[in-house]
């Protein structure tokens, strides 16, 4: 069976005139493909910088079926795809401006 990353998108801090966020009543779940279970339990934060934070936590399940349940009635992942793209492939999260210095050390060290 396949192994499946479950991401799961939260706002814990929130910086809004009432505390709120306008999504916090919606589910905003995706899912990757992953070769193993290395990301399983994991949550990964990132500060906006400007009183607001996002949280990531990640499942992995085996199968398609467990995959589909979880994901079953998301909303996508509210075009902060991003994290998820950089934790799949970074393993933390990194805005754009972060993985171009990585990049660039990288080139640096080659």
């Amino acid at each position: 069976m396949a192994l499946y990353a479950i991401l799961t998108l939260s706002m814990p801090n929130r910086a809004s005139w009432n505390g709120g966020w306008s999504g916090e009543r919606d589910k905003y779940v995706v899912s990757r493909t992953v070769k193993d279970e290395a990301l399983n339990g994991r949550s990964f934060y990132y500060n906006f910088g400007d009183g607001w934070g996002a949280n990531v936590h990640v499942d992995v399940v085996d199968g398609a079926k467990l995959k589909n349940a979880a994901v079953k009635g998301s909303k996508g992942f509210c075009g902060y795809d991003w994290m998820v793209d950089s934790i799949i492939s970074h393993g933390k999260i990194l805005n754009s401006d972060q993985i171009d210095k990585l990049k660039e050390t990288s080139r640096m060290k080659d």
